[in-house]
């Protein structure tokens, strides 16, 4: 039984890359019927771009989103710096599906502003070659992770995260971190925003923030990357979702492919139209 969903958020997915989670996230995907659902930002990694590596899984999150749109869901794809080249398509409407840079919502009476939020970067915005150089390492720290993981899964060892050590554990990526959520929350309280929606930092959250100003509540749906997490909002609450693949609650992977794996080959077509675009 698929659980409805009024709105479902998920950004920085990275298809494309060898640190997606696709296998993952499909499963959650088809775990779910949502109203709603906003892509936002780094979805498609344009930056890592390659010919040689862009799986059946990868593509089938794709053809699973326009599932969505077909069958009435409206689906919001908010553009980030990973996939920065979509921003010529901006404010594009196809049916369901919508390409553009922030989107405001009303939810139940209460202000949202969705973005990702790479325009708080530094590093993006000034020297855009060490931002994707940087892309490229961490690509390559999750790959070792995944084999380092490998080998911990063998001997009945929890996983162990590279990227979530460093993130914190060193002091200028916790205050890049804190500054982020800091701009962010000191934006929407200064623009009546009840919500500000996050991606790019990769870091989950849901919280509350006060100044003399006012308040907001601050939200970050993560990433498919290392977290493997969405926001879900019902009936006037937000909820963090975290995929654990030990709850046995998700349709089992070979049924899941079977059911996909229909019209594969228009989907294969309609992605080769899409690197032409880049």
């Amino acid at each position: 039984m698929k659980r409805k969903v009024e709105l479902v958020v998920i950004s920085d997915v990275h298809l494309g890359t060898y640190g997606c989670h696709a296998k993952e996230l499909l499963n959650y995907l088809n775990s779910i019927k949502p109203k709603k659902i906003i892509l936002n930002g780094d979805i498609i990694d344009i930056w890592q771009f390659r010919k040689r590596y862009f799986p059946k899984a990868h593509l089938l999150i794709i053809k699973k989103l326009l599932s969505f749109a077909t069958k009435g869901a409206k689906v919001y794809y908010i553009t980030g710096n990973h996939d920065e080249k979509l921003r010529r398509f901006s404010n594009t409407k196809m049916g369901n599906i919508q390409i553009i840079d922030k989107l405001l919502l009303n939810l139940d009476g209460k202000k949202a502003w969705f973005f990702h939020g790479d325009v708080f970067d530094a590093s993006i915005q000034h020297a855009k070659w060490i931002a994707k150089l940087g892309g490229w390492g961490y690509d390559f720290l999750i790959l070792i992770n995944r084999f380092i993981n490998y080998f911990l899964e063998k001997f009945g060892r929890e996983k162990y995260s590279l990227s979530k050590k460093i993130k914190n554990s060193v002091k200028s990526a916790i205050k890049f971190i804190d500054d982020f959520e800091t701009t962010a929350t000191d934006l929407a309280i200064d623009n009546d925003f009840d919500y500000v929606v996050c991606g790019h930092i990769h870091q989950p959250c849901i919280k509350k923030v006060k100044t003399p100003k006012g308040s907001c509540q601050y939200l970050n749906s993560g990433d498919w990357v290392e977290n493997l997490t969405a926001l879900e909002y019902n009936n006037e609450r937000w909820n963090l979702y975290s995929y654990n693949d030990r709850q046995n609650i998700f349709i089992p992977e070979e049924i899941l492919f079977e059911e996909e794996n229909e019209g594969f080959e228009s989907m294969v077509a309609a992605m080769k139209a899409f690197k032409t675009l880049l």
